[in-house]
């Protein structure tokens, strides 16, 4: 039976209905030009490009696997959510060099400071991992929430999951190939309002359910509001541990997350995923200039620290609901018979909070919020694909192509980006612990990127050679740990012998692994360009710190002042006051 009641329906119909306004109002204005397109005209204000930027964001890892994670280890996750200030180094210190480059993608930048081969090899990478990881989790998560909140509802012999995940893909698809950027800017713009006040309701609600934020914290232990997890496998010693798994599997969901790593390598993911990610960077080349973009990338910091509420809070919420028996639909749901939070059910914790403590009405408004989260990112995936796609690929080889003819083939690009998604629905589907996956995916894929964009920018000496051995080793040693770890994550079962090389590589914790391809990378670099030639000044000219001309040092202080460096500190005091209290 559907959870949703009919003033629920005539909620979710307005936000569908205002979409589509925009949608048809960004068409009508959009200009047949690449920069029109895929940057909007490069001409979105400050709060459009901070929204936008928030908005890409938030999907399924939010949705599902954040708040799924606040129900079995507590705020171990908020590491990444309180990496608002890696969008501080965005717009501080890569905004000036992306807008001066006047780029359309990464791979795009990085053949300007170095050269076209380093390019290719890293578009062709960001395909690939976009495709299998940003596209297939949105379709995933749009499952989950329909199978939670319509079970019963079933088309042509499709259940809720599928009849969830394809309309989620093809609406989304729909808007992003009629309206391009412009559209998704607005949508996503629209789409942030809707999603923060929806789910800051669902941890209102949840708390008044509960009794308040001192019940939670006399129900929950305590370990589940400590940031910094021990070292030692907690599940080897006893500790506790909310999971229902085996000792190994207590440790690795536990304590998957323990402060070593997340204190060194953590930073990594988030610097190249705020700072170098075309599917985040693509959204501050929508401003008209440096001043815009910095301030867009502030506006995203403070959004960015809004999931610890609105998502791992409602997580611990429900695992509050649950153990408590205040809701005995929540207990049933995700604890089985001993008291013990069931791993592969927790996903569900969101949309089972929404399905159940909210009232008629409010509840059209966090579906309708969900449902923009998991469009919102996935039209910045569907997006980035088609500008990646058609810039870096078609664009290049054929030169004179017409600008009308490039926004039609990256429109051709998104709607093959949709049916790809739309045939990865079943390997989602089937799928075990594909969150954790995704986390290893990352960790395994961002150290050579971000060492040869942050290396790169901040040291003129490293040439093209060492960034292609850079990403070529890095990449090499990420691809191969990933070949070893998805027979364990998605194989019934199957284990490595124990002893054997495969297996202590598959149990070498993924953060600490992540950070030896770090320390390669940067070493093969460094190495590279120092026994090759040098680059030629003339040619990475405003490219590199070492670089910057006069002009450009006066250009890029005269695009701030003393807001912009108020609003930045305010951003760092929130954020090390919320380190403060989830110290356990």
């Amino acid at each position: 039976m559907s959870t949703l009641q009919s003033l629920d329906w005539i909620v979710i119909a307005c936000y569908f209905g205002l979409i589509l306004g925009i949608v048809w109002w960004s068409s009508k204005k959009l200009k047949k030009t690449s920069d029109s397109y895929f940057l909007a005209g490069r001409e979105m204000g400050w709060f459009i490009v901070g929204a936008s930027i928030f908005a890409s964001n938030i999907g399924s890892e939010h949705l599902v696997g954040l708040a799924a994670s606040g129900t079995t280890d507590g705020v171990a996750l908020a590491h990444y959510e309180l990496h608002a200030w890696c969008l501080l180094v965005l717009g501080w210190i890569m905004v000036p060099f992306y807008m001066r480059s006047k780029v359309f993608t990464m791979p795009e930048f990085l053949e300007k400071r170095f050269s076209p081969a380093n390019r290719t090899f890293l578009s062709v990478i960001s395909l690939v991992a976009y495709v299998l990881t940003k596209i297939a989790v949105g379709i995933f998560a749009g499952g989950v929430v329909f199978a939670v909140l319509l079970p019963e509802m079933n088309i042509m012999g499709m259940d809720s999951f599928w009849i969830g995940s394809l309309l989620v893909v093809v609406i989304t698809g729909l808007y992003t190939i009629i309206g391009g950027m412009e559209a998704v800017a607005y949508t996503e713009a629209i789409q942030t309002v809707i999603l923060i006040i929806g789910s800051a309701l669902v941890t209102v609600f949840g708390l008044q359910a509960l009794g308040g934020w001192s019940e939670l914290r006399a129900i929950v232990p305590a370990e589940m509001f400590n940031l910094w997890k021990p070292l030692v496998p907690s599940g080897l010693e006893g500790t506790w541990s909310p999971v229902k798994t085996s000792t190994e599997m207590a440790w690795y969901f536990n304590d998957n997350y323990p402060w070593l790593g997340m204190l060194f390598c953590a930073p990594i993911i988030g610097l190249w995923y705020w700072c170098t990610d075309q599917y985040i960077v693509q959204r501050t080349l929508i401003a008209p200039n440096e001043t815009q973009a910095r301030r867009g990338s502030i506006a995203a910091a403070f959004f960015k620290l809004t999931p610890v509420f609105i998502f791992i809070i409602p997580g611990i919420i429900c695992y509050a609901l649950a153990v408590s028996g205040k809701i005995p639909a929540l207990q049933h749901a995700i604890l089985d018979a001993n008291g013990v939070v069931i791993r592969e059910n927790a996903q569900q914790a969101f949309p089972l909070m929404v399905a159940h403590i909210l009232p008629v009405g409010v509840r059209g408004i966090v579906v309708a919020g969900l449902l923009a989260a998991l469009m919102s990112s996935l039209a910045g995936a569907f997006n980035a694909c088609a500008t990646l796609f058609t810039i870096d690929f078609y664009a290049r080889l054929r030169p004179g192509t017409s600008q009308e003819r490039l926004v039609w083939v990256g429109r051709v690009a998104t709607a093959v980006m949709v049916l790809i998604g739309i045939l990865w629905i079943p390997v989602i589907r089937g799928g075990k612990g594909l969150y954790d996956y995704l986390q290893g995916m990352q960790a395994y894929l961002a150290p050579p990127i971000f060492v040869v964009f942050f290396f790169g920018v901040f040291w003129k000496r490293l040439n093209a050679k060492g960034c292609m051995a850079a990403l070529i080793v890095g990449f090499a040693m990420g691809v191969f740990r990933l070949f070893i770890d998805t027979p364990v994550k998605l194989g019934a079962g199957f284990r490595y012998p124990e002893g054997t090389f495969l297996w202590i590589m598959n149990n070498v914790f993924f953060q600490y692994y992540s950070l030896l391809i770090f320390i390669v990378s940067a070493a093969v670099m460094i190495g590279v360009s120092y026994m090759t030639e040098a680059p030629a000044l003339a040619k990475i000219s405003g490219l590199t710190y070492g670089t910057v001309t006069e002009e450009h040092k006066q250009e890029s202080r005269a695009s701030w002042d003393a807001r912009d460096v108020v609003s930045s500190a305010l951003v760092l005091m929130l954020i090390v006051a919320a380190y403060l209290y989830f110290v356990g």
